[in-house]
């Protein structure tokens, strides 16, 4: 089993046994229900689907409410699939955050933060131009020339310019866990994951 569903709750800060302060972030990791098992025979390949966060009866459409019957479960917000070969889980079956063990490395993907529409000063960090030439002159944080002359005539594709900026799909690599609190379904990880708080996470490892 590769990984379960979570949700950012904050970040927090822990003081490691050499009296280190770490930065970290608190994550309730699950408790998942698994809400199929895909096998090569059926389906062509071998995966895990597991569910996360209940969701209101009146809010499913029949087709979530019989998928979600058949786990014996209830109605899932947010539901998502792994890939694996060795799956040792059966439909219905509760994955909780003892998953995890402390020490041991993860990653975590999530949506980041949505900016809006933003310049290049503000996106690709550019210094501006200020009082200088390159295309413009009274304009600090424009981006300045983006062409070329007669030779190719257009601009060239994936030139960095103003556009939207966040609301992308993030993955943060081995993050360490730091603690397993089994008891209320939490875990702290080093350093800091993508999106606001609340916002769902899947945990892999």
């Amino acid at each position: 089993m590769p990984g379960i569903i979570g949700r950012k709750i904050g970040m927090t800060s822990l003081f490691t046994p050499d009296g280190k302060s770490v930065a970290a972030t608190l994550i309730q990791a699950g408790p998942c229900v698994v809400t199929q098992v895909k096998t090569i025979d059926n389906d062509g390949y071998a995966a895990v689907q597991v569910g996360y966060s209940d969701k209101k009866a009146k809010l499913a459409n029949k087709a979530e409410l019989g998928h979600f019957q058949k786990a014996n479960a209830t109605p899932k917000v947010k539901v998502v699939e792994f890939r694996t070969e060795d799956n040792t889980y059966n439909l219905g079956d509760t994955i909780n955050v003892d998953f995890f063990e402390e020490g041991e490395f993860l990653d975590v993907v999530g949506t980041s933060k949505g900016k809006g529409f933003q310049g290049v000063v503000k996106r690709y960090n550019f210094a501006g131009v200020g009082g200088q030439t390159h295309g413009q002159h009274n304009r600090l944080r424009h981006p300045g020339s983006i062409g070329a002359c007669s030779w190719p005539s257009r601009v060239f594709k994936g030139m960095r310019m103003a556009g939207r900026m966040g609301n992308d799909r993030v993955k943060i690599q081995n993050l360490r866990v730091l603690r397993v609190l089994a008891d209320k379904n939490l875990i702290v990880v080093s350093g800091s994951v993508p999106g606001a708080k609340n916002s769902f996470l899947v945990l892999e490892k």
